[in-house]
């Protein structure tokens, strides 16, 4: 390798894509091209740094495995900046064996990373952390080790392990600043303000109250009842009921906490889960068939007794009863956490993440358009969402992933 290629790799290594491009930007042979790609990437042209890439895997001959496969990692990474979830993962899953193979163990561990992020995106949390498992981060350098406490931390925080959390990030913000990146430093601050910002609200006795991540997570533990309109999801210290797929139970559920201990009329109970504005026999009959169901879905976790005006939730083994929500709630609150991630997406991607179909996604994307929450560019297949950072988004408990007990 000659002394400019080597020079433009070390000042891509240091984060400095323009040195890396005065070296390298008038050259088209296959380590050139290459590393242009990545420069391109860093500087957020990522069609052109993935037009790059392409022309250097292909300029690379078959008996450099390893410089292809480094090409496939990066062209990996810009796919899922660029939140292009349906690229192929087994040509990166292949392209990390072959460098492992070879023995290049930091650029191994780095496709292992844009695994184990795109894992932790479309909400496959057992994956990502069997994955993360699997490597030893000591050996690895500190732009390297901190990527690696990154996706160690984004596990924790989806999980609701806020000291794991806390320990990662502070791992991670030791290895950017022995990295002296400026990018990553950034990265690792950004990612450490979830823990400070409100994930959630508090609503109990008629009060209401912000929470951080760490105090919804002493909130499970607490022994509450707590009804989680975060995830749709009723439980305990030591049990969970989704509710998940029954909106109607969920919102009779979610009726009766928030009046616990006292009871909530009938009428109220039908404006609540049936939106009926004037109820007839037959709503109060539906009523009835739904609180049955209710009983039957949390009859582990308490009982809905009738009372002289309507119904009143009484729990098995809580000694309170709490409601949990959004810290800000919308219809399409979930999608909007996505998007607030400040990446633009396609509505296809957002399909993958979401678990949802594409033509649900495109519906709740045509209202938010329509209400000015987000906006569009691009045409056809390659029209791209997105929004400026909203107050209160995103929360860890919109995106996808069981949390404990789930």
């Amino acid at each position: 390798m000659d002394s400019l290629i080597t020079a433009a790799a070390h000042a891509l290594a240091a984060g400095d894509p323009l040195g890396a491009l005065k070296r390298v930007a008038l050259r088209g042979d296959a380590p050139a091209l290459a590393l242009r790609g990545i420069a391109m990437a860093q500087l957020g042209d990522l069609v052109r740094a993935k037009a790059l890439l392409k022309s250097a895997a292909r300029a690379f001959g078959r008996r450099e495995a390893v410089a292809r496969a480094r090409c496939v990692v990066a062209e990996a990474e810009i796919a899922l900046v660029s939140r292009d979830l349906s690229w192929p993962a087994k040509a990166l899953d292949a392209a990390r064996a072959t460098l492992e193979a070879h023995g290049d163990r930091v650029n191994a561990a780095h496709a292992r990373n844009v695994e184990v992020r795109r894992l932790l995106l479309i909400g496959r949390l057992d994956d990502a952390e069997r994955m993360l498992s699997a490597l030893d981060p000591s050996p690895l350098p500190p732009a390297a080790r901190a990527a690696h406490e990154l996706a160690v931390a984004g596990i924790a925080v989806r999980r609701l392990r806020t000291k794991t959390a806390h320990a990662a990030l502070s791992r991670a913000t030791e290895a950017a600043r022995a990295a002296d990146i400026p990018a990553l430093t950034a990265e690792v601050e950004n990612a450490a303000l979830v823990l400070k910002t409100p994930a959630a609200r508090l609503i109990a006795r008629g009060g209401e109250r912000p929470l951080l991540l760490e105090e919804v997570e002493t909130l499970f533990a607490s022994g509450a009842l707590v009804v989680d309109a975060c995830r749709n999801v009723v439980r305990d210290e030591r049990q969970a009921v989704s509710l998940a797929t029954r909106p109607i139970l969920f919102a009779l559920a979610r009726a009766l906490a928030e009046a616990w201990p006292a009871d909530v009329s009938r009428s109220t109970l039908l404006s609540r889960a049936f939106r009926a504005k004037h109820a007839d026999e037959s709503h109060r009959a539906r009523l009835r068939v739904e609180i049955g169901r209710l009983r039957a879905e949390l009859r582990a976790l308490a009982d809905v007794s009738a009372t002289k005006n309507g119904f009143a939730l009484v729990p098995r083994r809580a000694s309170d009863v709490v409601v949990l929500v959004p810290p800000v709630e919308e219809r399409h609150a979930a999608v909007l956490a996505f998007l607030a991630d400040g990446e633009s997406w396609s509505s296809s991607a957002l399909a993958i993440a979401l678990g949802a179909s594409p033509r649900t996604v495109q519906r709740a994307l045509e209202q938010l358009a329509e209400a000015g929450k987000v906006q569009s560019f691009g045409r056809g297949p390659a029209r791209r969402w997105m929004t400026p950072p909203l107050t209160g988004f995103p929360t860890i408990l919109l995106l996808p992933g069981p949390l404990p007990s789930d």
